[in-house]
C-alpha cells in the first residue's frame, strides 16, 4: 500500500472504491494520480472522470494483486 508522501502526478495505482449509490457494493478500480484543477497544488486521484482528494484513510495500492489481496480479506 503507498503512502500518501509516495504518490507522483501521473502513476496508475488501484484502489477499493465503494458505490456511493449502494454502499453495500465495492469493486477494484484503477486510478489516476493527478493534479485537481481546482487546487493544482494538491495531488487527486483521477476515477471515472472525478477527482477525489487523497485522504489518509485512503487504501492505495501498487498493483491490483495487492488490492485484491486486502479486498478478500476484509469482504469474505
Amino acid at each position: 500500500m503507498f503512502e500518501i508522501n509516495q504518490l507522483q502526478e501521473g502513476q496508475q495505482v488501484y484502489i477499493i472504491y465503494r458505490n456511493p449509490h449502494t454502499p453495500t457494493v465495492s469493486t477494484i478500480q484503477e486510478a489516476t494520480i493527478a493534479r485537481d484543477p481546482m487546487n493544482p497544488s494538491q495531488l487527486s486521484l483521477l476515477l471515472y472522470d472525478y477527482y477525489h482528494p487523497i485522504e489518509e484513510d485512503d487504501a492505495i495500492f501498487t498493483s491490483y494483486a495487492e488490492a485484491e489481496s486486502l479486498y478478500d480479506e476484509y469482504m469474505f
